[in-house]
């Protein structure tokens, strides 16, 4: 499992994830948002599935990736500790 803090160190990723806390998508609907190659979007959502931020469902031929907000509360969470 990767690390959440980690994968949220990236601009883009964290976009990614204000984009996916609104709707869930597909990983060419959330390319759309970038200037960045289809593959290098999918290495981010890889980044933040191994980090337990995003989880995606096979729909039809597309992937429908979401945000899992079990695992971002929890971060908030530790945040909170700190703060």
């Amino acid at each position: 499992m990767g690390d959440p803090f980690k994968a949220i160190a990236d601009d883009t990723r964290r976009v990614i994830l204000e984009s996916l806390n609104k709707k869930d998508m597909s990983a060419g609907d959330i390319a759309s948002k970038f200037d960045i190659s289809k593959p290098g979007i999918s290495g981010h959502l890889k980044i933040l599935q191994e980090a337990d931020l995003v989880s995606n469902k096979k729909v039809g031929q597309n992937r429908i990736y979401s945000i899992n907000k079990k695992s971002v509360k929890k971060m908030a969470e530790y945040l909170d500790k700190l703060g």
